[in-house]
């Protein structure tokens, strides 16, 4: 059984690929350096993770496959799901070796994975963005908790310096504890030594704005006032709007 050894990294899973090419030997298992190596491990090969060489690879795939599918990729990567590495590990090898029109072979199964978790991955994508609110802090920095389900903060940066290109603000990934500041010129990632006082999902009222206050009590009597309690449905609402976002929500919080 042939083992690589990576450092789970994306850039390291695409050295991984350009490594078992040049070795001309593919992975039975794909381990984190920090792993345990299982007693019949049988030949071990430490990737070294190498931009140039993860460029190669996913450059080849464009090539090789639509944007779209590229994009998908990425949606399973972010997925952190067990197992995510080695499946695409799976599916780059079959793209490079066109089996059998590997990115437009629906009935594949490594295909059908592949599209079924990135599907998923778009959703939580798309939840993060409707769901997500902003509160505004003393200085003038508006904060963006969330804590999703997979990795999807990368993907609704696009959306939130488009929407809200002229306010300086952090969304902010409470559950992997990193976020992305933007300064109404550029996007950048950032963790926080002390963000303790964050993980709840609200700023403490000492550090926030007070028009924010004024706010989110007009926006929590706005929705009471809106509210029909004899067609309350708590069975759609749940579906509709997932009751894991709703301690970041103030009309919620009432």
């Amino acid at each position: 059984m042939i083992t690589f050894r990576y450092d789970k990294t994306l850039d390291g899973l695409l050295t991984a690929v350009f490594d078992a090419y040049s070795r001309r030997t593919f992975p039975d298992v794909l381990l984190g350096t920090d792993d345990d190596v299982p007693l019949f491990a049988g030949e071990i090969h430490t990737v070294m993770s190498d931009t140039e060489k993860s460029t190669r690879v996913w450059n080849g795939l464009e090539r090789k496959a639509s944007q779209g599918f590229c994009d998908m990729l990425l949606h399973v990567w972010l997925s952190e799901l067990p197992g995510a590495d080695e499946l695409l590990l799976k599916y780059i090898v079959k793209t490079f070796a066109d089996v059998a029109g590997a990115t437009m072979n629906h009935a594949d199964d490594d295909v059908r994975r592949i599209r079924q978790i990135a599907l998923k991955v778009s959703r939580e994508r798309l939840h993060v963005i409707q769901f997500v609110r902003f509160q505004k802090a003393a200085d003038g920095i508006y904060f963006a908790p969330a804590a999703p389900l997979y990795n999807v903060l990368p993907l609704t940066i696009p959306h939130f310096c488009d929407r809200f290109a002229d306010q300086m603000w952090l969304a902010y990934d409470i559950r992997r504890r990193y976020g992305y500041f933007y300064d109404m010129k550029k996007a950048v990632e950032v963790t926080l030594e002390n963000d303790e006082n964050l993980l709840d999902g609200k700023l403490d009222e000492s550090i926030m704005a007070e028009d924010e206050k004024l706010f989110q009590q007009a926006w929590k009597d706005y929705t009471k006032a809106l509210t029909i309690k004899e067609r309350l449905n708590p069975r759609l609402q749940r579906q509709n709007m997932p009751a894991r976002f709703w301690k970041y929500m103030p009309e919620k919080n009432r």
